[in-house]
């Protein structure tokens, strides 16, 4: 179990720093932004369905259930932009958010509340570093999707801190 813990480790760490290469620029095209997303999406239903079931705090399955429901309606209005745009979507989660996913599993209890809220701070930090990079987008339907979406992102993250400040207790 410890070589397990290492190893995922190790794959995470290597993952961030790959991310962070790919993140550089100011801008992300439509057809990065719209797979980026989707994949990011997904993480956040699959990653909260688990806290619906692992998750031993009210306010953790309560979020979860948060993230679930409008992290599905963004998907759902994503793929409707995608499709008249031509735009690929992703099938799943990417490389990084499975590891993480891999992570939560190992956890119980409070120890995967803790986990939980943390990795949704950080998934939301990211995500709105990618929204503000395609607000910025040449594709106008694009760039004005993730300028309205972008505020629930805010909320979502303001939400994350809350509960993680919650589950330290």
């Amino acid at each position: 179990m410890k070589r397990t813990g290492v190893l995922i480790s190790a794959t995470v760490a290597l993952l961030l720093g790959l991310t962070g290469l790919a993140h550089a620029a100011d801008k992300v095209s439509a057809n990065d932004f719209a797979e980026e997303a989707s994949a990011k999406g997904i993480a956040e239903i699959e990653t909260s369905k688990l806290a619906l079931e692992k998750g031993s705090h009210a306010e953790v399955k309560k979020f979860a259930q948060t993230m679930i429901d409008d992290h599905t309606r963004a998907n759902d209005e994503l793929k409707a932009l995608a499709k008249k745009n031509n735009l690929e979507l992703s099938d799943g989660a990417d490389l990084m958010n499975k590891a993480k996913a891999m992570i939560l599993q190992v956890r119980d209890g409070e120890n995967f509340d803790k986990a939980y809220a943390n990795n949704q701070v950080v998934a939301h930090e990211q995500a709105i570093e990618l929204y503000q990079k395609a607000a910025a987008s040449d594709d106008a339907e694009v760039s004005a999707w993730a300028k309205k979406t972008l505020p629930k992102l805010e909320h979502h993250l303001e939400m994350a801190k809350e509960l993680q400040n919650q589950t330290r207790q």
